[in-house]
């Protein structure tokens, strides 16, 4: 037994609660597991609930679901919705003692926990390797420890190697100062994003609106190199403006003006038709961008894939699944087989961008294989995305897809429209397009649909012309009798203690 689960033991038999933070999901699993094979605790009710939160129970799930009953839980991101509301819920009600969570159970959460236990204060950062966390996240999980409302006080171990870490901890954020907190604004995708919202609601129509209104910010004031912002801002018109989503006059750019107007003549700024919509889209110009040269190239040759790969490669879709080095093989050959269907020119291997493009393949794979009906298992074993980062980046897909198709009104790109309509619902659904006449009717998903389509029910039609008895058989009494409703079709109701049919011989003896 190790110092770590000692300490989680000892907080258990002193009747007390604690939050252990780890730094991947992977080492939350296994220490949970672990803890849960010291304890005696048995809650055999959570068992059930975290299985039937999933339509189909994953191995995630299951593993959860027998640490659980000892009252110990993982959380992360790659659990479903109602497993970490189940999992806080009984927290709070003191039945769950311990719970191996990464820091994103650090921010925004107050449970009441005796005891935080930080297994590492290092990350793995793919530019700099192994390297301290900052003061401010470790302040915020030690934070989660005493809470007023339901502790007096509270204790925040952290866990060091050796006597020489153990004073690099003490010095750097026990002594330590949070970093200073700086305007998002100052992020290329924030500011090009709220610049175009500016000026689509009128907010911002010329030079002289948009530098009273920065020079108010938080950013002007942090920066102080006002100059130095007109000039980041000019650059973010001018992308605007190359891009379509702008149209800017006036200023230097006029040939005609007067003498005596030149010193006040100033640029003004309007929003196309296009821009509005992007900004009501709440997307990133740049993404807008993207979107719409990949729709330009849309044509017959094009399908599912391609569209699916559209979207991954944009940055609302992050954090990408990215190429492990054992998998670099399979995606290249995956890459090399659906070259034909890819709308974007593939980058040079040279070029820094390349791995995120090949991350965005991976992720575009992913996508494909949940249309394509593999259930989460597969994909878990697969591409190590678990049940609720599926959900997460399908809601994500979603709203993409239907930008895109957005933009493609306005454009009247009717080929791609067309498509984008149809895999908006297979994303949603996770099915084939050969089930999508099914999914019209309420209560009909990706299994009973597969169920129908299996039984050689194939649209509305072959539906209608099914009895009541044999529909029944396939989807259960209940869903049957709705869809048959659905489809205007009576249902003859049979009183309790009748049946409808030849009675047994008994009944005449």
């Amino acid at each position: 037994m190790d110092e770590l689960q000692k300490l989680a033991i000892e907080t258990i038999q002193m009747n007390k609660q604690a939050i252990i933070f780890l730094p991947s999901r992977a080492s939350a699993e296994k220490t949970a597991e672990e803890i849960a094979l010291l304890t005696s605790l048995n809650y055999p009710e959570f068992e059930k609930e975290v299985l039937h939160a999933a339509s189909t129970p994953t191995k995630q799930c299951r593993r959860l679901s027998h640490i659980i009953r000892k009252g110990i839980a993982f959380h992360h991101a790659g659990l479903l919705q109602k497993q970490k509301d189940l999992i806080e819920e009984e927290f709070k009600k003191g039945k769950i003692k311990i719970i191996c969570a990464t820091p994103t159970l650090a921010a925004g959460v107050d449970l009441p926990a005796y005891r935080v236990l930080i297994k590492s204060l290092k990350r793995y950062s793919s530019h700099w390797g192994l390297d301290w966390i900052q003061v401010l996240e470790y302040l915020q999980m030690a934070g989660r420890a005493g809470r007023p409302q339901y502790e007096k006080e509270g204790q925040a171990i952290c866990m060091a190697k050796d006597e020489q870490e153990k004073e690099e901890i003490f010095n750097h954020y026990i002594c330590g100062v949070p970093e200073e907190i700086y305007s998002k604004l100052a992020v290329e995708p924030v500011l090009r994003t709220y610049l175009l919202s500016l000026i689509s609601a009128n907010i911002i129509r010329n030079e002289k609106s948009m530098k009273d209104f920065f020079s108010k910010t938080f950013w002007a004031y942090q920066f102080k190199d006002f100059p130095k912002l007109e000039a980041i801002m000019e650059k973010m018109l001018t992308l605007l403006e190359e891009w379509k989503f702008i149209i800017i006059s006036g200023g230097k750019k006029d040939e005609f003006v007067s003498a005596s107007s030149l010193n006040s003549a100033q640029k003004e700024m309007q929003a196309t038709l296009l821009g509005k919509r992007v900004s009501e889209l709440y997307l990133d110009p740049l993404t807008a961008r993207h979107l719409l040269d990949c729709l330009q190239n849309f044509n017959e040759k094009k399908n599912a894939f391609s569209l699916l790969q559209m979207i991954s490669n944009t940055l609302e879709i992050r954090p990408l699944l990215s190429v492990k080095a054992k998998q670099q093989d399979y995606i290249q050959e995956e890459l090399i087989k659906r070259y034909d269907s890819l709308l974007q020119k593939e980058p040079s291997a040279f070029d820094l961008s390349y791995p995120e493009f090949m991350d965005s393949i991976k992720t575009a794979l992913f996508f494909e294989a949940w249309v394509n009906e593999y259930d989460e298992d597969y994909l878990l074993e697969t591409y190590d995305v678990r049940p609720g980062e599926i959900r997460v980046k399908m809601e994500t897909a979603d709203w993409l897809l239907f930008a895109a198709e957005e933009l493609s009104k306005i454009l009247d790109y009717k080929e791609s429209l067309k498509e984008l309509r149809k895999l908006r619902i297979r994303v949603k659904n996770g099915v084939k397009e050969e089930l999508l006449p099914l999914l019209k009717l309420k209560g009909i998903g990706r299994v009973r649909g597969r169920r129908l389509y299996s039984n050689e029910i194939r649209d509305l039609g072959d539906i209608k012309k099914t009895d009541l008895t044999t529909l029944t058989q396939i989807l259960g009494k209940t869903i049957a009798e709705d869809v048959k409703k659905q489809l205007g079709e009576e249902i003859e109701e049979i009183p309790e203690g009748r049946r409808k049919g030849q009675l047994s011989i008994e009944k005449f003896e």
